[in-house]
């Protein structure tokens, strides 16, 4: 009799529930299907199972806190309703879960707090940023998609219920629980994040749980540890602190968490618990607000809540305040029994118990319990971090990143040929990857000292000072204020310098400041994580906009919402290639080809570089310095660019002075240097010298007639081993070539015959003849007005001629073992015979770089003469000496610029646009641009050490395949919208 009473209460109080399907938020699709199966399973439990059902226990896959066999007692004693998974693995989590279920009669609803990702609890999963982070972010799809992302990595790995987001409005920035855990501390600011996050996760399959109900945000003490106070009055807690629950039930959220707090204008028994309060969890969260999702209580073992009453006695107090699903409880057996003997007291009806446990039961069906199917590890931590969270990652910080002052614009860096830059770091964590990431767009030393005032004497070398402030990432809660030696520090620093502060921390730390008035520029970028620090470094030079908002006010310096906008200004930026729709694992196979490369003796190593729409995509360095040594390549490196040095120095400064209207393409060798009126090239013009259609011989090898003749060393007559007043051309160590030979160099190739006939024929020399020619009309060398022109406000500070004057020989890759000439490792000085007998300085040869400084002067050229807030060339200027002027007789060759093959073989892989441009260099370089894709590819090597012979790299067209794999690696419109699709 008692069991139809029994069916016939369930069934009172879940009709109302299924009838409304529309508007409940556990209501499965097939509502039908769903209300048979929950009554089927309620109506088969004991009273035991169904109070059973109330509890959610603890679990541990970490190996030494396994508590494996106290869940197995309480699963098959106490018949608990669900597990919230704790600290541990996920392989593991994912075997005992498999075997939880596998025992347990009613499968177990799982749930884990994983508010900023899995590994808020797990090892080896991803950790997207805190919500303090996403709060700066204005796009409210990217806090969707991370919402999405999160609740596929807990459906992969069992997790039902994620406990997110937190709706806590953080107004009290001394707040020790919640703080970044928060959005902020606007409320509408909170809620759309929150329902965005919401919405993304529920999609997913997952369900949602707003935390912690009324509001745990303005408080000062930790409720795991007290029974926090808030003192607010009901209005305002009204109008504030509930204002997200509103409109998130609006929005159907799942369940919401009650926390233990002291709310004296909602309860007014003095220190009672909001977890145990009837008014608060059913007459205002139930009743008043209307919430029909799964109440839970926060853990039941914290002790804002258990200093309060004994186990057992709290869970019955928990249970008739209104709450559904009971916490980690401290003693589930001893609370069933009060349960069950509260129930058989009549202190509670079955309608009452039904409500709770057939709302868990349609949470169960409603994840798809009904038909569960335990969980594969095979592929199971590849499939939790995976290439879409990093690319979401990526994106989040970008948006976040936030430029709170901005005096004198001196955001973004531009002017980098005025700047000395110094970095300093402060905090208790690494700021390497940030200064790594600050080098590649200038010269930045970082400054370290022990005391202040030697730290301030350093910092008189440089004017611009980039303070950064790292702070751990380990979890939101790290201490994130200034030590206050930092602060002293921070105020002397940007008393006497200009300075720019990156806060790699919780905004909060700023508040302890007292002053900001000497500080030109603050950057908040809110976590130091490595994309954090990569991001931000990006901000500073401008290679991705800035648009993030503070999301908290910052005592009297900053308000809710401040943030200085800037667009960027054409740098190159750095990121993965699906962000420029290029695919990372295609990119992948570039990696063997320049393996075999190395490993087959074609060269000892390589720098190897793929940007995209101006992005960075693809840095890598392969081998080593030499085969004999130990030294790996490495990003900031030197490569003897050779030929390279003809687009990368030469050519641009021909086209300002061809702006300038100093000359024409078709002005002729006469005109630009009178010692050719009378020569047989007078009227070859600098359109034909540049396309390599003007007759001349490919090379001339000057240094043979300085050698002794029968000795075939330096020839005494010309080469002294030390410097002196004529002897001061340093071609080598200890060699020193006499200071008249340039001249010689110029009038041998005035006498020179011409060829036969007018065709193509690649040569050096127009360029030995445009350095004389460029240098006479500044009255400087060619290497300085270069410099001073180009490298300098390019950033590209590893760019340079004669770089043993400049750089370590431990950052300078050898190019041969010179026995012809030199006779002698050549290293730090150019490889060419002919450049290095112009004192190193060659309009052919000579430069020295690294893959990422080429790439910004191709970048620049394929930007039509624009790079970083700069103009340098006009966008005609380039078109026209990107021109094939002389296709219709068989010359590829642009103004300068190598081109794409007329036929079948030439300098590409055949696969790229004809609008494309590049060059090659003899001791294996390439680098080449491509508008129509707005590719860049730079490979740079020293495949002639130790000694030139057979150009293998050539042969095997190793430099070419690797330019088809990157054309391959290009996503086909489905491609790329299948993973816009999979991003949310």
């Amino acid at each position: 009799m008692r069991y139809i009473v029994s069916l016939i209460f369930s069934l009172t109080i879940i009709a109302p529930i299924f009838s409304q399907n529309v508007n409940h938020p556990l209501a499965a699709k097939d509502v039908k299907s769903q209300q048979q199966w929950v009554d089927s399973v309620y109506s088969a439990m004991s009273l035991k199972e169904k109070i059973g059902q109330l509890f959610m226990v603890r679990a541990f896959s970490e190996e030494k806190k396994s508590n494996e066999k106290e869940i197995v007692n309480l699963i098959n004693d106490n018949h608990i309703g669900g597990l919230i998974f704790s600290t541990g693995g996920p392989v593991q989590q994912a075997k005992l879960n498999n075997i939880y279920q596998a025992i347990s009669k009613t499968p177990l609803l799982i749930g884990m707090d994983a508010e900023w990702g899995l590994s808020m609890r797990l090892d080896s999963t991803y950790a997207f940023p805190w919500n303090m982070t996403l709060g700066a972010v204005t796009d409210l799809k990217l806090i969707e998609r991370t919402g999405y992302h999160i609740g596929e990595h807990c459906k992969r790995i069992g997790v039902h219920y994620n406990f997110a987001p937190v709706v806590d409005i953080n107004t009290n920035p001394k707040n020790p629980i919640i703080g970044n855990r928060s959005f902020g501390e606007d409320r509408d600011n909170v809620t759309n994040k929150a329902l965005a996050f919401m919405k993304g996760m529920q999609d997913s399959g997952i369900l949602a749980n707003a935390k912690h109900f009324p509001g745990h945000g303005d408080t000062d003490s930790d409720s795991h540890k007290t029974l926090p106070t808030i003192t607010f009055d009901e209005r305002r807690i009204d109008s504030i602190e509930l204002y997200p629950y509103k409109k998130l039930i609006k929005e159907g959220l799942s369940s919401a968490m009650v926390a233990h707090l002291n709310v004296p204008s909602l309860e007014p028994r003095s220190g009672f618990p909001s977890s145990l309060s009837k008014h608060i969890v059913t007459d205002i969260l139930k009743d008043s607000l209307g919430f029909k999702g799964l109440i839970f209580t926060d853990a039941l073992e914290m002790k804002g809540v258990s200093n309060y009453s004994t186990p057992g006695e709290i869970d019955l107090a928990a249970f008739q305040a209104g709450n559904d699903v009971l916490l980690i409880s401290e003693d589930v057996p001893k609370a069933i029994d009060k349960i069950v003997a509260a129930y058989n007291a009549k202190e509670f009806t079955e309608t009452r118990l039904a409500h709770s446990v057939k709302k868990i039961l349609m949470a169960k069906y409603k994840v798809g319990l009904n038909n569960y199917q335990p969980i594969g590890t095979q592929t199971l931590v590849s499939d939790l971090n995976r290439l879409e969270d990093d690319l979401l990652y990526e994106e989040l910080f970008e948006e976040a990143i936030t430029v709170l002052k901005n005096k004198s614009e001196i955001l973004p860096l531009r002017n980098l040929e005025t700047k000395k830059i110094a970095y300093v770091e402060l905090g208790d964590s690494s700021g390497d990857t940030y200064f790594n990431e600050l080098k590649k767009y200038t010269k930045v030393h970082k400054v370290t000292a022990n005391k202040l005032d030697e730290l301030l004497t350093k910092l008189q070398n440089y004017n611009t000072v980039i303070v950064g402030f790292h702070k751990k990432n380990d979890n939101p809660w790290q201490n994130y204020t200034f030590e206050d030696k930092e602060l002293v520090w921070l105020y002397e620093i940007a008393r006497t310098n200009t300075v720019i502060l990156d806060v790699f921390a919780r905004p909060y730390a700023l508040i302890d400041m007292k002053s900001i008035e000497n500080i030109e520029g603050i950057v908040m970028s809110y976590q130091n994580s490595d994309i954090a620090q990569q991001k931000s470094a990006q901000a500073l030079f401008g290679a991705i906009p800035v648009k993030g908002k503070v999301p908290v006010s910052l005592g009297e310096h900053f308000k809710v919402g401040d943030g200085i906008n800037y667009n960027m200004i054409s740098s190159l930026s750095y990121g993965l290639p699906e962000r420029v729709g290029m695919s990372s694992k295609k990119l992948q196979r570039l990696d063997s080809i320049a393996n075999y490369a190395v490993a087959n003796n074609m060269t000892p190593g390589i720098q190897l570089l793929v940007a995209r729409k101006g992005k960075v995509i693809y840095n890598k360095n392969f081998g080593k310095h030499t085969y004999e040594d130990d030294e790996p390549v490495k990003f900031d490196d030197l490569y003897d660019v050779a030929s390279l040095t003809k687009i990368l120095a030469t050519l641009p400064l021909l086209m300002e002075l061809e702006e300038k209207k100093a000359f024409t393409l078709n002005t002729k060798l006469s005109k630009l240097l009178p010692e050719y009126q009378g020569s047989n090239k007078k009227n070859v013009t600098v359109k034909q010298m540049l396309s390599h259609y003007a007759r001349l011989r490919p090379w001339v090898p000057f240094y043979v007639q300085t050698l002794d003749p029968e000795t075939k060393k330096p020839d005494p007559k010309y080469y002294r081993r030390a410097s002196s007043p004529q002897f001061s051309i340093k071609v080598a160590e200890e060699l020193y070539l006499r200071n008249d030979y340039p001249d010689s160099i110029q009038k041998i190739i005035v006498d020179t015959d011409l060829l036969s006939s007018q065709r193509y024929r690649y040569s050096d020399l127009p360029y030995y003849i445009f350095k004389k020619y460029i240098e006479g009309y500044y009255k400087k060398p060619l290497d300085e007005l270069v410099q001073e022109h180009f490298y300098q406000s390019l950033g590209a500070n590893y760019t340079t001629y004669n770089p043993a004057t400049k750089f370590s020989d431990l950052n300078i890759i050898p190019t041969e073992i010179d026995d012809y000439f030199r006779y002698q490792k050549v290293q730090g000085y150019v490889h060419d015979m002919g450049a290095a007998m112009q004192n190193g300085v060659g309009g052919h040869a000579g430069v020295f770089s690294n893959a990422n400084d080429v790439a910004k002067i191709m970048q620049m050229y394929l930007q039509k003469g624009f790079y970083g807030g700069k103009r340098y060339l006009k966008p005609e200027t380039v078109n026209l000496f990107n021109t094939c002027h002389y296709c219709h007789k068989g010359v590829r060759r642009g103004i300068g610029f190598d081109k794409p093959q007329l036929g079948e073989s030439g300098p590409t892989c055949g696969c790229l646009s004809m609008s494309s441009f590049g060059h090659s260099g003899f001791t294996g370089t390439y680098a080449w641009a491509d508008p129509e894709e707005e590719i860049i590819y730079i490979f740079l090597a020293n495949r002639t050490y130790p000694n030139a012979g057979k150009n293998l790299l050539l042969k095997e067209n190793i430099r070419t395949e690797i330019q088809r794999l990157i054309y391959e690696a290009i996503l086909d419109d489905d491609a790329q919208g299948d993973i816009a699709e999979h991003k949310y």
